[in-house]
């Protein structure tokens, strides 16, 4: 029995927004409403925690600025089709379709993905990889270990426990903007919303309990 390192919920990927803080320290009116509105249209890098309805990660910055990839264009297609709009989850994206899980993903309601990137898949060694995917029932088993089937909220990645569409359960853990899904997998753009899923993309592939 191989035990692999594969990944994949399906998809999507996310935007970069920073809560953002207005700081002044002149008490004459026009100067405030300057600085309000500097503030409004600039991010800040004091931020501790994510924006409820906004992405955020270092990772971010690899989502397109435009097109059916960027965050807007996700945000409108069902999971499974926005993550293949998305260059950097394109081997989430092969894999899906080897499990047969496109239509399942994509008619979902309200669920949660955590999506691996390309770079997560490239830590599998290519002849595990490469046997997985020709496994049906493995990678399915795989990819429904990454994914919930209820909205998650970046607070409620704080301490997780949540059951997944594999069965077994997955823990999460963090703060802020730094959090942790299984026990080695960092959300590295999280609270990316596409029509049907929120999606956390992440830097390892998680694997199922045995």
């Amino acid at each position: 029995m191989y035990r692999t390192r594969i990944a994949a919920g399906v998809l999507a990927a996310a935007a970069v927004a920073t809560a953002t803080t207005a700081c002044s320290g002149d008490d004459e009116p026009d100067k405030g409403k300057a600085a309000a509105a500097t503030a409004s249209s600039a991010p800040s890098a004091s931020s501790s925690s994510p924006s409820s309805d906004q992405p955020f990660g270092p990772g971010c910055s690899a989502v397109p600025a435009s097109g059916k990839g960027s965050f807007s264009g996700m945000s409108t297609d069902p999971v499974a089709t926005a993550a293949s709009n998305n260059p950097v989850l394109s081997t989430l994206v092969s894999a899906v379709k080897q499990a047969g899980l496109v239509d399942t993903l994509n008619s979902a309601k309200n669920i949660t993905v955590f999506a691996p990137t390309n770079d997560a898949f490239k830590k599998i060694p290519k002849s595990t990889l490469d046997k997985v995917m020709s496994d049906k029932k493995t990678l399915t088993g795989i990819l429904t270990y990454h994914v919930v089937g209820q909205p998650i909220a970046p607070s409620g990645l704080s301490s997780g426990d949540f059951k997944t569409l594999n069965g077994a359960m997955l823990k999460t853990s963090g703060s802020g903007e730094s959090f942790t899904i299984g026990e080695s997998a960092p959300v590295i753009c999280g609270n990316v919303h596409t029509a049907n899923a929120t999606v956390y993309i992440i830097d390892s592939v998680l694997m199922p309990p045995k």
